[in-house]
């Protein structure tokens, strides 16, 4: 009953497909109503500060594909893909139109599309009259020891440049100090993710392509897209399931351990659609931190199908160390036993 073919990403965007390309306006109209389910919000919603909008030319709606050259087996090729993502609660954006229109609005059936469990919180429009920040290697430094990250956030907005020093910041021989920078570039692109979420999901692969990659340090590197994904799983949540495989890998496990402990924080969800089985074992590993990373990680998805064993490390008094978003937390093996206990039994007494 539509014009366009509409869709939902994973991310919580809504998208729709022009195929000849002479549409787009109509197929964009369609989109923003679609996203905020209701025809009058959509037009009171401001572009960059409530919603986010992306379009990808020469789409071939027949095969799924980009063609450059805009021919394929000898068919034009003149499709668009436009997106439209949602930066607040629906409920939230019909409270203000309400509130400036005296008007309600039925929001039910956009209500279903939004995407809950950001730890980041959206970066504010910068002043458009100030002169433009330009990032440099002395100045990153600076900010991150000293915590800024509104400032980080407000620097990366006016110069990308501020996510390679990040990421260069992340090559320490200091497991304390590479979990703390990783936290701090994972809050950063959460924040200005809100904003300029291509260049985070650019990091991201690069990121990975550095964890894979065997002649090449991965210190900090799985460690940043745990703590990336962690603070914006609305956007980046997808990455889980390829942040999992690391496991196999004994340098990068406790790593994937924290990082999935992170995630299953605000997005349980993400951990428990993988084979999170597989964990159950490393609760009898000889590194007591991988105890306890597994112990905070199954208790954050309420994972009860692991509960006697979790029950079996309630006298393991070892005392551990381990990160949590970027500081450092001191308790025994049987402290974090319990406190996964509480948690899964607060989900069977809910």
């Amino acid at each position: 009953m539509r014009e366009f073919p509409l869709g939902q990403c994973e991310c919580g965007a809504v998208y729709v497909s022009e195929v000849t390309g002479h549409n787009v306006g109509a197929a964009m109209v369609e989109c923003l109503v679609s996203a905020c389910g209701n025809w009058d919000l959509a037009w009171d919603l401001l572009p960059e500060e409530d919603y986010l909008t992306g379009q990808l030319d020469n789409y071939d709606e027949v095969t799924h594909q980009v063609v450059p050259g805009r021919e394929l087996d000898g068919r034009a090729v003149r499709g668009v893909l436009y997106f439209v993502r949602l930066h607040r609660d629906v409920a939230q954006l019909a409270a203000r139109f309400a509130a400036a229109h005296g008007k309600t609005v039925d929001v039910s059936s956009a209500a279903s599309r939004t995407v809950a469990g950001s730890l980041a919180p959206s970066a504010p429009l910068p002043d458009p009259d100030r002169p433009r920040q330009r990032a440099s290697k002395q100045a990153v430094k600076k900010m991150v020891e000293a915590g800024e990250v509104e400032e980080l956030t407000a620097l990366y907005l006016d110069d990308r440049r501020t996510l390679h020093f990040l990421q260069r910041m992340l090559y320490t021989p200091d497991p304390r100090d590479r979990y703390r920078i990783a936290w701090t570039l994972g809050q950063v692109c959460g924040a200005g993710a809100s904003r300029e979420p291509g260049p985070v999901a650019d990091l991201l692969h690069r990121l990975f392509e550095s964890a894979s990659d065997s002649a090449s340090s991965s210190w900090g590197m799985v460690e940043a897209i745990g703590a990336i994904v962690a603070n914006r799983p609305d956007i980046y949540g997808a990455f889980t399931r390829h942040l999992f495989p690391y496991m196999g890998d004994p340098g990068t496990r406790e790593a994937v351990l924290w990082g999935l402990a992170e995630i299953a924080a605000t997005r349980p969800d993400l951990i428990r659609s993988l084979p999170f089985y597989s964990l159950f074992p490393v609760l009898n590993h000889q590194n007591p931190v991988f105890r306890g990373l597994t112990l905070r990680l199954l208790g954050r998805i309420r994972a009860k199908e692991a509960g006697l064993q979790i029950l079996g490390l309630t006298h393991d008094q070892t005392p551990v160390t381990i990160p949590d978003q970027g500081r450092s937390h001191t308790a025994t093996v049987a402290a974090l036993a319990k406190e996964a206990l509480q948690l899964i039994h607060q989900e069977d007494q809910s």
